[in-house]
């Protein structure tokens, strides 16, 4: 025998319709841009930059030239690289370079190691260079040259975050996330005398010292002086009487 059932109440088309409405309604504030970055072009240091920010910060730049003046090119190297949704528009992206440390960045998609990679970097300041072993050396004592150099061919914002401000040891620049020439052009437009530490590290001069300050110093510090000595090692200029420059903190173990 069939259990009695209670009898069905027939819903009002117009009733169904206005709940199916809800479902189409818009999304809490503030929902939107926790899901999808947003992109904008600003002018850069040497051509126009894409920049691709998140409610975080900045996660993304290219420059024009990268993608070849191609918002959609820039659009899909964005996709391929995070698969997150990207609109147009928002807020003007920060492009100057010499406030980059008040910039906020979105480096949540990167490992620990790479975040403090790329938040050393932000510590050289325009104009200045350092070698690969002393950002190293600012990161913890099991990191080498080769790693640090592996994360910034990687950098997902250069420009933004300077890693075309570390070179090698031996004054030449090394490689860049986008190009060798950029990395050129970036330290030019900063007014870097990259060919002075060339010349330098040629005669195997990777420090100078002054005794004037009586501090030794990297040959693009602020601090450097006209009356220096130099020296292959920050060892063998604090044997001679030299302390490493507060400033940029060249480290006795560095190899150069």
């Amino acid at each position: 025998m069939t259990p009695d059932r209670p009898p069905v109440t027939p819903v009002p088309d117009d009733a169904v319709t206005e709940g199916l409405a809800t479902l189409a309604a818009n999304g809490p504030p503030g929902l939107l841009e926790r899901i999808a970055a947003r992109w904008a072009r600003t002018p850069g240091p040497v051509c126009d930059l894409y920049v691709a920010s998140t409610h975080r910060g900045v996660i993304y730049v290219r420059t024009s030239d990268a993608v070849h003046d191609d918002d959609t090119e820039f659009t899909d190297q964005f996709h391929r690289r995070f698969a997150q949704p990207l609109l147009a528009g928002g807020p003007p992206p920060p492009s100057n370079t010499d406030r980059a440390d008040r910039i906020r960045f979105d480096l949540s998609r990167l490992s620990a190691f790479e975040r403090e990679v790329l938040l050393a970097v932000l510590t050289i300041p325009r104009g200045q260079v350092r070698p690969y072993d002393w950002l190293a050396g600012r990161v913890g004592p099991q990191a080498t040259a080769h790693h640090v150099d592996v994360v910034l061919r990687e950098n997902p914002v250069p420009v933004l975050i300077p890693c075309h401000r570390v070179i090698n040891a031996d004054g030449t620049p090394g490689e860049h996330v986008l190009g060798q020439a950029v990395k050129r052009a970036l330290l030019a437009a900063e007014g870097t005398n990259l060919g002075k530490v060339y010349a330098l590290a040629q005669l195997d001069i990777r420090y100078v010292a002054s005794d004037a300050t009586g501090m030794v110093c990297f040959p693009t510090c602020s601090q450097a002086r006209t009356d220096r000595t130099g020296f292959p090692t920050v060892t063998a200029a604090r044997d001679a009487g030299y302390r490493p420059c507060a400033q940029c903190c060249p480290a006795p173990d560095e190899a150069g």
